[in-house]
């Protein structure tokens, strides 16, 4: 068997049209049109295996997505210094592989990694969001607290159930480790939250960032959000925050590479499939 090499992927979207990260039918998805795309450069079915570091739902951006692929070591000899170049000809706007690195085999971009951080932006000016922003800026239409948001944060951090906040799968387990959760205001107004985990189930983001917000305008008290981690099943009275707000910037993986196999086999045992 030819010899292939694994590379890893750092990449960035816009994912106001796209649905969601996994290819669908008939659907624009990141993974599909960089799949595409990386068949028209090397030929189709040459990369193969293109796996994610976390599956990003409809309309959430990533700044600092990861995947992997595995080439045939003598394709990726031939096209390593003009491979970046061409996919960024070829590639829509709205997504961009900002670097390519060869790693060894036991890099897995999904089970290798040991956390996940976004950050979700939210202006409460009375005018909304800034035009520029307004694909990756929520407008609330309420005033919101800083310390009140942060109260309810501290809350919400460390190893839970987060069964309230997710969607259940099948055999998949809720349990998650938060931890970081805490709010900013910019200098320009927008409140961003910062929030890192080993992994999150599916929406899980987007409804902490959804109970907080009720807090930090007045509507619930700040202790509401950590009392329902005591549920054992989906909070239906939780608000799931806007898909546009949500940018997935940050993936952790072990400095040392000869830890990526014993990480990604701890994942493998603790839990079934990780989302975004």
């Amino acid at each position: 068997m030819a010899e292939r090499i694994r590379l890893r992927l750092d990449v960035s979207y816009d994912g106001t049209d796209f649905s969601g990260w996994a290819v669908q039918p008939d659907r624009r998805t990141v993974a599909g049109v960089l799949g595409q795309t990386l068949g028209l450069v090397l030929g189709a079915g040459t990369a193969t295996g293109l796996t994610v570091a976390g599956r990003t739902d409809a309309g959430v951006h990533a700044t600092g997505q990861v995947c992997h692929v595995d080439l045939p070591a003598t394709v990726w000899w031939r096209h390593e210094g003009t491979l970046l170049r061409r996919l960024a000809r070829l590639l829509p706007a709205d997504v961009r592989v900002r670097a390519m690195t060869e790693v060894v085999g036991d890099f897995d971009a999904r089970f290798s990694a040991t956390y996940r951080r976004y950050e979700y932006r939210v202006t409460d000016a009375p005018w909304g969001a800034e035009p520029l922003r307004r694909h990756d800026t929520l407008a609330w239409p309420r005033t919101l607290d800083l310390a009140a948001l942060n109260a309810a944060a501290g809350g919400l951090v460390g190893e839970h159930d987060f069964a309230a906040y997710c969607r259940r799968k099948a055999n998949a387990t809720t349990l998650r480790e938060v931890t970081r959760l805490d709010w900013r205001r910019d200098p320009d107004g927008t409140l961003v939250a910062t929030v890192q985990a080993d992994a999150f189930c599916q929406a899980m983001v987007r409804s902490l960032v959804g109970a907080m917000l009720t807090t930090g305008d007045g509507r619930r008290p700040v202790r509401w959000p950590a009392a329902l981690l005591t549920r054992r099943e989906r909070a239906n009275e939780v608000p799931v925050a806007p898909a546009h707000g949500l940018s997935l910037i940050a993936v952790g993986y072990p400095e040392d590479p000869t830890e990526y196999a014993r990480r990604a086999d701890l994942t493998r045992r603790l839990r079934v499939p990780l989302e975004g």
